[in-house]
């Protein structure tokens, strides 16, 4: 099993296993996202009102008690103590905070939206395009009178704002970047 990093605390450090187990739940992720908003130690009551919130795709204010309290129950009895076992929170007396632990976590959150390809995939087929234009011109296949640095920069150009819009696209869809939490394939 690989490890990621030590603790701070001097425990063993976090799976790659544990990792994916924590993220597999969207409620944690849920969670992990509004405690990284927060930008600092979270209550308890807070978060299972914003988790609720975007569980029933509603309005913080517009959550009922009883969603409020199934969000609550779920998150103290299985959700938080499971990310503390992780090294990723501490949560004392209804106040959650993130440890340097949950940094390790946004590696694995490269979240692919369902209308689009993985960017490994992306990056295969750019590949593809940019060796098949190289061949052509190569071989002569476009006129001779366009040099062939510019076909070499065009190519340069294409990975360029490719790794550009990727480096956007992973900002935008990172836990605690953005007002809603970002959708997983589930």
């Amino acid at each position: 099993m690989a490890q990621l990093e030590q603790r701070d605390s001097g425990e063993r450090p976090v799976s790659r296993d544990e990792v994916h187990g924590l993220l597999s739940s969207h409620r944690r992720r849920y969670a992990l996202h509004a405690i990284k908003q927060a930008d600092g130690p979270t209550e308890l009551s807070n978060l299972a009102e914003q988790v609720a919130a975007w569980e029933n795709e509603k309005a913080v204010r517009d959550v009922t008690s009883t969603e409020r309290h199934r969000v609550y129950t779920s998150m103290q009895q299985t959700h938080l103590p499971a990310l503390e076992r992780a090294g990723v929170i501490t949560h004392d007396n209804g106040t959650i905070t993130l440890t340097e632990q949950a940094t390790v976590l946004d590696v694995y959150l490269d979240v692919v939206p369902g209308n689009s390809i993985p960017w490994a995939e992306y990056y295969l087929g750019l590949s593809a395009v940019a060796i098949s234009l190289v061949a052509a011109v190569w071989v002569g296949v476009f006129p001779s009178w366009i040099p062939q640095l510019v076909w070499a920069a065009i190519i340069s150009l294409l990975f360029m704002g490719s790794a550009a819009y990727h480096v956007y696209q992973n900002r935008r869809m990172r836990l605690g970047e953005t007002d809603k939490p970002p959708e997983l394939m589930e």
